[in-house]
């Protein structure tokens, strides 16, 4: 599983002229690839690790808020170029994201145990063709994920 996290004060996702997801205010956008062999448990390690992480200002301006904390929301769209490798040739190989069938149950499960937090989601539409727009916020934009991890 591969995360891009950003930190926004608006995010929207389009999808044939239609706005489908949403977020205003304190929010993330998360742009969400899933790979080969992810386990429940990594799903539900990384949606907590998401909402948790203390990446929005206290009073005293530094970096010690949750989004659970300033009551934000989440934008999740689905991005399987996250596992695009680029280290041979000129077009990107997909080899690493996962099969579309369970990716995008995986995909669904995340979705399902971001909301369990009791934090508010919007969506984008598992492989749409898709308009975003992010307004990050800082900027502050994250990788998540074990090939992100220091020592993985």
């Amino acid at each position: 599983m591969r995360i891009v996290l950003q930190r926004t004060s608006y995010g929207s996702v389009t999808v044939d002229g239609q706005v489908v997801g949403e977020v205003k205010g304190p929010s993330l956008v998360l742009l969400i690839g899933m790979g080969r062999e992810e386990t429940p448990d990594e799903l539900r390690f990384w949606a907590n690790k998401c909402v948790n992480l203390r990446i929005f200002q206290d009073d005293e301006g530094k970096m010690n808020r949750s989004l659970i904390d300033v009551g934000g929301s989440v934008l999740a769209i689905s991005q399987f170029t996250l596992f695009g490798d680029t280290r041979k040739g000129r077009r990107p190989s997909f080899t690493g994201a996962g099969e579309p069938h369970l990716a995008k149950e995986q995909y669904e499960h995340f979705v399902s145990l971001l909301r369990e937090t009791g934090v508010p989601v919007a969506t984008g539409v598992f492989q749409a063709h898709m308009d975003v727009v992010i307004h990050n916020d800082g900027p502050v934009t994250l990788l998540l994920g074990k090939d992100f991890q220091a020592g993985a």
